[in-house]
C-alpha cells in the first residue's frame, strides 16, 4: 500500500533449501547372457532382486543346487493342456466327469460345479497320474497341488502346469511350496492384463540338490500326507452315505425334477414370509422339507440349544494387516476348503483383539458357512485352524457339543442341505445371507440314534485325519 509517494518495503524470507530423502531404489546389474537365458526379456521384474537373492541362498546352500527340468532322474516333463473349446454336460450322465480349474484343484474335497466328457477329458489328455505336481499358470501364479486318489478322479483345465515326476513328487512340491522357490517363479511371470507362466519357463527355476535319502524322506512325508486327506474324504462320503440311507433319500436331481414341472409356481400368503422374491420360495426346498418331516424322528433348526451353542456373523470392519508372526492368520472364504489356505494374511492383534476373542476367532469342530458372494459353501474347523481367523464374510456356528458337531456338518455339506441354506439369500447386486437365516435352517434328528451317533464320529475322525495331513 503506497502512503503519499513512499512505497512500504516488504521484506521476504529467504527460502531454505528443503532436501527431501529419497526412498530407496531397487537396482541390480543384469549381464547379457542373463538377458539372453531368460528368452532377451527386458522387463524389470524378471530380474528381480529378491528372486536373484532366493537363488544365490540356494545355490550356496549345502547340497548345492539343480535347475528343473534338467536331467537330475526324478523329473520327466512338464505341460499343461491345449487351449481348447470347452463342451460341458450335466453332472449326472454317466459319462459326466468334474472339471476342475487352478483354484478348486487346492480343495481337500473339490466338488466340481462344471463337468465334461469322459471322452473329451481322454482325447485332451485331462487327467493326472497320482504323484503329479500341480502349478497353477495364469492369473494367481504358484499355487501348488499334488494328485493322490481323489484328484486323479478329476480332468484338469489347461490353467495347471502337470509336472510329472518319476519319483520323489513330494520333494518337489515341498520346494515349489517355498518362499525362496515361490519368489523365483514369480520373477517368470510375462502378460500386461493376464499374467502366466508357461512350462518352458521352469528350467530357469533353481532347487536344493538334496540326497537321494532326504528326498524319500520328504517325498514320504507329503504322501501320507495327502493319502490322510484321501481316507478323510472316505470317511465323509460313508457319513453322507449313512445319512441318506436313514433318511430315505433320493438323488437331488429326484427333488429337483419332481418338485415343480415348470418354473412358475404358487405360493400361500400365509407362507411368503414378507419375501416376494421368487428363488425364496423354490419348491425344491418344500419337498426335502416335507421329506425330512416324513422320515425324522425330528425336524429342529440351527438355532435349537440342542444343536447350537451360538451363531456368529462378525461385523464388518478395517482390517489392519501385520507381517507374519506379527498377528493371527486371517482366511476368506475362497479359501475355506483348503486344508492349508494360499494367500493367507495376519491381522493385527492390537487392533482387533476385542473384535477377534468375540467375533472372529476360530475353534474347533465350529461349522463355518460362507454367508456373503458365494453362498452356502461348508468346512469343519480343524484343530489346525484353532486360534485362527476369519472375515466378516463366513457365519460361524458354535455347537452345542462334540456329539453334534459332526452330524451337523454332515448335514449342512450335503447336497440337501445346500438349498435349504442357499433359498434364503438376498440381494440385486452381491449375494447375501445372516446368521438369523442360518439360525432357521432345518435340521433333522435320526430315528436311530446310533445312526446319528456314528455319521458324527466318522466326520470328527475325518477331522482328525486331516490335522495329521496338516501336521506332516
Amino acid at each position: 500500500m503506497v502512503a503519499g509517494n513512499l512505497a512500504r518495503k516488504i521484506s521476504v524470507p529467504i527460502e531454505t533449501e528443503v532436501h527431501i530423502a529419497e526412498s530407496p531404489v531397487k537396482w541390480c546389474t543384469v549381464t547379457l547372457s542373463d538377458i539372453i537365458a531368460r528368452g532377451k526379456r527386458l522387463e524389470a521384474g524378471a530380474y528381480d532382486i529378491d528372486a536373484k537373492v532366493a537363488e544365490k541362498t540356494i545355490i550356496n546352500g549345502k547340497y548345492g543346487s539343480v535347475r528343473m527340468l534338467v536331467d537330475d532322474g526324478f523329473i520327466n516333463d512338464a505341460q499343461h493342456a491345449p487351449r481348447f473349446k470347452r463342451k460341458y454336460v450335466d453332472g449326472d450322465r454317466s459319462d459326466a466327469v468334474g472339471f476342475l480349474g487352478s483354484s478348486e484343484m487346492l480343495d481337500t474335497k473339490p466338488v466340481p460345479v462344471k463337468f465334461i466328457t469322459l471322452e473329451q477329458a481322454n482325447e485332451l489328455g485331462l487327467f493326472a497320474s497320482a504323484g503329479t505336481v500341480l502349478l497353477s499358470c495364469p492369473g494367481t501364479i504358484g499355487n501348488v497341488g499334488f494328485v493322490s486318489r481323489t484328484l486323479s478322479k478329476f480332468a484338469l483345465s489347461q490353467h495347471i502346469i502337470k509336472i510329472d515326476c518319476a519319483s520323489f513328487g513330494g520333494y518337489l512340491y515341498a520346494c515349489l511350496k517355498h518362499s525362496y522357490v515361490q519368489q523365483q517363479l514369480q520373477s517368470l511371470v510375462y502378460g500386461a492384463v493376464v499374467q502366466e507362466i508357461e512350462p518352458e519357463h521352469l528350467r530357469n527355476v533353481c532347487i536344493p540338490k538334496a540326497p537321494i535319502a532326504l528326498k524319500q524322506r520328504i517325498h514320504n512325508l507329503i504322501e501320507r500326507s495327502y493319502s490322510l486327506r484321501d481316507e478323510s474324504n472316505e470317511l465323509i462320503d460313508k457319513a453322507t452315505s449313512l445319512m441318506v440311507a436313514e433318511l430315505h433319500l433320493p438323488a437331488i436331481q429326484v427333488f429337483q425334477r419332481t418338485s415343480a414341472p415348470i418354473s412358475t409356481f404358487d405360493v400361500k400368503l400365509s407362507n411368503v414370509d414378507l419375501r416376494l422374491d421368487a428363488s425364496y420360495h423354490i419348491p425344491v426346498v418344500d419337498t426335502i422339507v416335507a421329506h425330512l418331516k416324513k422320515y425324522a424322528a425330528e425336524l429342529t433348526i440351527v438355532g435349537d440349544s440342542r444343536i447350537s451353542e451360538a451363531v456368529i456373523l462378525p461385523g464388518r470392519f478395517k482390517r489392519v494387516y501385520v507381517e507374519e508372526c506379527h498377528g493371527r492368520v486371517f482366511i476368506g472364504g475362497k479359501q475355506l476348503w483348503e486344508l492349508d489356505p494360499s494367500n493367507k494374511k495376519y491381522l493385527s492383534n492390537v487392533q482387533h483383539g476385542d473384535r477377534i476373542e468375540k467375533q472372529l476367532e476360530l475353534q474347533e469342530n465350529m461349522t463355518l458357512i460362507t454367508c456373503s458372494g458365494t453362498i452356502g459353501k461348508v468346512a469343519l474347523t480343524g484343530k489346525h485352524w484353532n486360534g485362527w481367523t476369519a472375515n466378516q464374510h463366513i457365519i460361524r456356528i458354535v455347537p452345542a457339543d462334540d456329539s453334534i458337531a459332526g452330524y451337523l456338518y454332515i448335514f449342512l455339506a450335503s447336497d440337501y442341505g445346500y438349498p435349504l441354506i442357499t433359498h434364503y439369500t438376498y440381494g440385486s447386486v452381491v449375494d447375501e445371507i445372516d446368521d438369523n437365516h442360518v439360525r432357521q435352517i432345518p435340521i433333522p434328528l435320526l430315528q436311530n440314534q446310533e445312526i446319528q451317533k456314528r455319521i458324527n464320529a466318522l466326520a470328527l475322525e475325518a477331522n482328525t485325519k486331516r490335522y495329521e495331513a496338516y501336521r506332516l
